[in-house]
């Protein structure tokens, strides 16, 4: 009657590891807004994240290409329309050009 001390599992000796720097973004300034939502969204084209700025909100929408890794640089163009906080982004799935952004003010604008 033995009793199995250690549970089994298939990720037992899985290890992560970290991406090179060459493979990443780097200096984006993400929102600190402690809202449910994505601060990111991809699509095969491009890449969005929601910037902390000052007076409104923002968002940055960045070519997804591997050449344009890296650091970026501070002055990088920002979307900005909304007067409140950028709650939550999200790409079209049958337009790679067109997103669509939702925030505190009550608006949706794409």
């Amino acid at each position: 009657m033995g009793h199995r001390v250690v549970r089994l599992s298939k990720f037992r000796n899985v290890y992560g590891t970290c991406w090179k720097r060459d493979l990443c973004y780097d200096d984006i300034k993400v929102s600190k807004s402690s809202s449910d939502s994505t601060f990111c969204t991809v699509n095969q084209k491009f890449l969005a994240v929601i910037a902390d700025s000052a007076g409104g909100g923002a968002f940055v929408v960045l070519p997804n290409p591997k050449e344009n890794v890296g650091r970026m640089k501070s002055d990088c163009p920002v979307v900005s329309g909304h007067k409140g906080p950028v709650l939550d982004i999200a790409f079209c799935p049958h337009n790679d050009h067109l997103i669509a952004s939702g925030s505190e003010d009550c608006l949706a604008k794409l």
